[in-house]
């Protein structure tokens, strides 16, 4: 059965690859949610919500700084397609006021361009804290880090930012 990303019964969402210069991606450890499983799957980009009125790309530039305090960032691409994921049927209940089945999201890939002084996952810019923990991590590997019904998501991002990516190929 192919799904309308944008059918009303998705979240409207962006997602967030941010590159250090030695091209490995920011994930950040999610604090208890029900979209975390207990399990050691609790990584993920940043992602959230695109607001009325706001476009896919001014919603990115705030999400990110909302959940990681930074800035300091250059836009390197937008995904050309709209992605998809599901919520297990339990979360698909409680989240969001069992108002959607999951999240259609609009991945962005940025540089950051600013100094690690800039992060911060525990009171960003004033925000609600969503990660406990960050790190860099090599693209590839992500997928494997965040919890299974989002890894779909995360293994086309990883293929659509690939090249920039620490090891990927000159020009690519």
């Amino acid at each position: 059965m192919t799904v309308d990303p944008l059918h009303p019964s998705y979240r409207r969402c962006v997602g967030l690859a941010v590159f250090n210069p030695a091209g490995r991606v920011f994930i950040g450890r999610r604090k208890g949610s029900v979209e975390t499983d207990g399990s050691r799957f609790q990584w993920q980009m940043p992602q959230g919500g695109i607001d009325p009125g706001e476009s896919p790309y001014e919603a990115a530039v705030r999400e990110l700084f909302e959940e990681t305090g930074i800035r300091s960032v250059a836009l390197l691409r937008e995904a050309p397609d709209w992605l998809c994921y599901d919520l297990p049927g339990a979360a698909a209940a409680s989240v969001w006021g069992g108002r959607y089945r999951g999240q259609t999201q609009k991945w962005f890939a940025f540089r950051f361009e600013g100094d690690e002084d800039e992060i911060d996952v525990a009171a960003p810019g004033g925000h609600k804290a969503e990660f406990s923990d960050w790190r860099w991590e090599p693209l590839a590997r992500v997928p494997a880090l965040v919890i299974p019904f989002k890894r779909p998501v995360y293994e086309r991002v990883a293929v659509e930012f690939a090249p920039f990516a620490a090891g990927a190929p000159a020009g690519a």
